[in-house]
């Protein structure tokens, strides 16, 4: 009698390949977020329910709607706005880390453009990661030495006028670089150009035609370039991006 056997086999990611990478990012991932959203709440509630504040449910609930009904839409339109550039694993970096769109972003974009990866790729994703813990690193440092060690004293020396100016404009000079930036690296005319021209017509005309659009006007200009830009895309097919592997230690 002749007796057969069938092995079932599963699928597994080969060391050193982005699938492992993939997988490996998005386990930690979850777990560094799920931490680190234990410990941002974990203040807030021993006050509310140790603490004896006289916090009540209502109260809780109000301030909620308050901070949800300023923060709603920047809580959707981020993930999908930086998603494309950053990549899956990037992605957890740059929510736990914080200072997006004025440090990582910036950093992110200026290492793809240096080794010319595009966003939304394999390498694209890799060369965000490395410059992410690079513009980490660098934060950590900087505040150790400019703010932990020195900051009292330039606080004194700098004149408040140097201060007001610098508060005033570093953001906007910051986000402008980003957006030159971005849009050397990607070099994409129609989109940049819908993009310009949504922007203008959000900004002065929808706005001033209804300001109580105005908190929004940042999803309605990202969604519509979105959907005016996947129409107007060239219908050509692309070149496939050569595969990237992460060396197996």
């Amino acid at each position: 009698m002749m007796v057969t056997s069938s092995t079932t086999s599963t699928t597994v990611p080969a060391a050193g390949s982005m699938e492992e990478f993939d997988a490996t990012t998005s386990r930690w991932g979850r777990f560094t977020m799920l931490v680190g959203l234990v410990l941002s709440l974990a203040g807030p509630l021993y006050l509310v329910f140790f603490a004896d504040l006289g916090i009540t449910a209502t109260q809780l609930f109000t301030a909620f709607i308050a901070v949800a009904g300023t923060f709603f839409v920047i809580w959707i339109i981020e993930p999908i706005t930086y998603f494309p550039m950053l990549g899956p694993a990037s992605m957890y970096q740059a929510f736990m880390i914080g200072n997006i769109s004025n440090k990582l972003l910036p950093a992110a974009l200026i290492a793809q453009a240096s080794i010319g990866a595009k966003p939304g790729t394999a390498r694209g994703g890799l060369a965000a990661v490395m410059a992410i813990s690079g513009a980490a690193m660098v934060h950590l440092l900087s505040l150790l030495v400019f703010v932990g060690l020195l900051g009292t004293w330039l606080i004194s020396v700098v004149p408040e006028d140097v201060t007001n100016v610098v508060r005033t404009y570093v953001l906007p000079a910051v986000l402008g670089a980003v957006i030159i930036q971005a849009i050397v690296s990607l070099k994409q005319v129609r989109a940049t150009a819908v993009a310009v021209i949504v922007a203008v017509l959000v900004i002065f005309v929808l706005v001033p035609l209804a300001p109580v659009l105005a908190m929004a006007s940042t999803a309605i200009a990202v969604i519509c370039t979105l959907v005016i830009t996947w129409f107007v895309r060239p219908r050509a097919p692309r070149a496939p991006e050569p595969a990237a592997t992460v060396d197996a230690p």
